[in-house]
């Protein structure tokens, strides 16, 4: 079978992990990490499916984590360094987080005068996320310095202040960028806090690096990394969440029924609310193997999903045959921060999460079931 998602051992829906491109990203990075001496490691916000740590973590230094229960995660499964940062912590995240983490950024002065001294006992490595003030990431909704941005300090609001115990400096504006815009960002960083700079242990260039797409200068990047890592002889740390699972496995969805309306619309037994959720609040259009645009190929037919919310819209497509119920709809890509954004919505059927291993093999590794569905509620 030319198309190993179409197999009948992968049930639907499922999502589908590709060992063979998840290894090929992670050998990429550890060439960037060797070459740059970088260190990089995985954000568990964008990919936290940690039945394939065991292949992550002979790549990758450690994780980054954006809640406790993330930080708990990557001490639990990952076993190596964990990084925490988030806009702010209560005194039970930073009761759990200093049981499990190396390093811990601060959103705010306020936030890091709160718990210095916590930190301090603990042996915690204590940062401050900075905003450059310089924006990158083409979607708003996704752009940490867009103007009245929550999420970093100014330059300007460390002026007067003294930052005895701070290590290192936290910056992450870039949302699947090139090392270009890695450039142009370095540039802000530089000409705004350049006088911190020498004085810290490490600098954490967050993620949005996307190195794993087809296309990206990876050697610009190692170029960028090695310059920073010597001018100011600091630690320099990624930390990417997509690049690590892009282009890594699809969605596996069939179709339900055809309905008319104005058209032909095919009922899949996935949805986009619950389980693509990106799609209605990005927006964006995913790609669907072997199929186009809407009156490229001769059946033309508008996607929705299986839940009750009028606009579980997918949106419109062409493919090469009539659809028909059992037919299955392969959703690309859709590894990196799609997962980790699922709901159990309306009660839909949740999919099955599974590995296409190196071997040629699927295993299944998780199904969920009505229980799943409720110990969501109470």
């Amino acid at each position: 079978m030319s198309n190993p998602y179409l197999s009948p051992a992968i049930p639907s829906p499922c999502y589908v992990l590709n060992e063979n491109k998840l290894i090929a990203n992670l050998e990429l990075m550890e060439r960037v990490q060797k070459e740059s001496g970088a260190h990089i490691i995985l954000a568990l916000k964008g990919f936290s499916m940690w039945s394939s740590f065991p292949v992550v973590r002979k790549y990758l230094k450690g994780c980054t984590a954006s809640s406790a229960w993330e930080a708990e995660l990557a001490a639990d499964t990952f076993g190596r360094e964990v990084h925490a940062y988030s806009p702010a912590y209560k005194d039970y995240d930073i009761e759990v987080i200093l049981k499990h983490c190396n390093h811990i950024s601060f959103n705010s002065l306020t936030q890091w005068q709160r718990y210095r001294e916590q930190c301090t006992a603990a042996g915690v490595s204590m940062g401050l996320r900075i905003n450059p003030e310089h924006r990158e990431a083409e979607t708003e909704l996704y752009d940490p310095s867009a103007p009245g941005s929550r999420l970093g300090v100014p330059a300007a609001q460390l002026e007067g202040v003294d930052l005895t115990g701070i290590e290192g400096f936290h910056v992450h504006n870039l949302c699947e960028c090139d090392s270009y815009a890695l450039e142009r960002t370095l540039a802000a960083v530089e000409k705004r806090f350049v006088k911190y700079l020498p004085q810290l242990k490490w600098l954490n260039l967050g993620g949005g690096h996307l190195m794993t797409r087809q296309g990206y200068d990876v050697d610009h990047l190692i170029a960028q990394l090695k310059r920073l890592r010597e001018t100011y002889d600091i630690e320099v740390i990624l930390e990417p969440g997509s690049a690590v699972a892009w282009q890594t496995g699809p969605l596996v969805s069939e179709v339900v029924d055809i309905v008319e309306n104005n058209g032909q619309i095919a009922i899949l037994d996935i949805s986009a609310t619950a389980h693509m959720p990106d799609v209605l609040e990005m927006p964006y259009r995913p790609v669907i193997t072997d199929a186009a645009d809407a009156g490229v190929k001769p059946f033309t037919y508008r996607l929705g999903g299986n839940s009750c919310l009028a606009g579980d819209v997918i949106g419109e497509y062409s493919f090469d045959h009539e659809l028909k119920p059992g037919d299955r709809v392969i959703f690309e890509d859709m590894i990196h921060y799609t997962m980790v954004k699922t709901s159990f919505f309306n009660g839909v059927e949740h999919p099955s999460i599974g590995i296409l291993r190196s071997n040629g093999e699927f295993e299944l590794v998780r199904k969920f079931g009505y229980e799943d569905f409720k110990a969501r509620l109470s």
